[in-house]
């Protein structure tokens, strides 16, 4: 999958690196890609309200990062549970109309979740960093920001708010992108976790310095087509490789029963990243007993 950019924005500079948006021509092809050209204008009006190094300033203060590594590698369920705060998708639209992100969370972690997964993208999921600082505030354990990372702006964002891991798409990034908001992240005590859908991704991100923590969507983001073949064709082909290098897997989407668990469990997955069909219950707490037989 090959995602375009829209016409660039001024480069951004931080400390010694920089980093630039390339220029294309024509219209979104697929959701992937209009989600992608959409955060480039958000993010510029963003920084129009609050300038990085305004940013910057602000995240010196900010509390430490979480091991969200280790507490996948600890974890309370097995495979471990990132459970995601979730509104609504592109493909479904709203999922849950009685959201509140600070109660869902608080049940995900009463319901043994290693880790929470929260959503920020407003206009395509109905999420927001301000739910990040909301969550952050009322639970103690290790938080995923969901986002469609192109700037180190949104990284710096992520980490004031109270994230202690951020999502790199595979599939929006080249290498070289990569290796760059990975060095950040590090930089600033977070995890990256990588998410890749295609062998050819996979192996772009296997050869990348740094990577500790893969995620496996098993989504299509070109149809939204689901698949648990996905994770089991993946971890068969690079098992080996994965093993060698000490990376954990995280299973991501389509996972909504204890066999669709077991499925990626036994393909290998240290970890799962499960949204709709939690968020979706009367109960969130209680739909993870279900599906986790605790």
């Amino acid at each position: 999958m090959q995602i375009r950019r829209r016409p660039p924005n001024p480069a951004v500079e931080v400390d010694i690196l920089r980093y630039q948006v390339p220029d294309p021509n024509g219209q979104a092809q697929h959701i992937l890609e209009e989600i992608v050209w959409h955060k480039e204008k958000e993010i510029e009006r963003m920084r129009d309200r609050l300038s990085l190094l305004d940013l910057r300033k602000q995240e010196r203060n900010a509390s430490p990062a979480k091991d969200f590594l280790g507490a996948i590698a600890q974890g309370k369920t097995q495979p471990a549970l990132i459970a995601e705060v979730k509104k609504a998708s592109p493909s479904k639209g709203v999922i849950r109309e009685d959201f509140d992100p600070v109660a869902i969370a608080q049940a995900y972690v009463n319901g043994g979740a290693s880790c929470l997964s929260v959503l920020t993208d407003s206009k395509f999921f109905q999420g927001s960093f301000d739910n990040l600082a909301l969550v952050r505030q009322a639970v103690d354990i290790p938080l995923l920001c969901k986002e469609f990372i192109i700037y180190p702006y949104q990284v710096y964002l992520a980490r004031v708010k109270g994230a202690d891991a951020i999502l790199l798409i595979a599939a929006i990034l080249k290498d070289s992108d990569l290796q760059y908001f990975i060095k950040i992240i590090r930089a600033l005590g977070m995890t990256p976790l990588v998410e890749v859908h295609s062998l050819e991704e996979m192996d772009r991100v296997l050869a990348i310095e740094g990577v500790s923590l893969i995620g496996i969507n098993n989504r299509n983001l070109e149809t939204f087509e689901v698949s648990l073949k996905t994770t089991q064709q993946l971890l068969e082909a690079r098992e080996d490789k994965i093993k060698e290098l000490g990376i954990h897997v995280v299973s991501e989407s389509g996972i909504h029963t204890p066999q669709d668990l077991q499925t990626v469990k036994d393909a290998g997955a240290n970890a799962v990243l499960i949204g709709e069909s939690l968020v979706k219950q009367p109960d969130p707490q209680q739909a993870i007993s279900q599906l986790f037989g605790v």
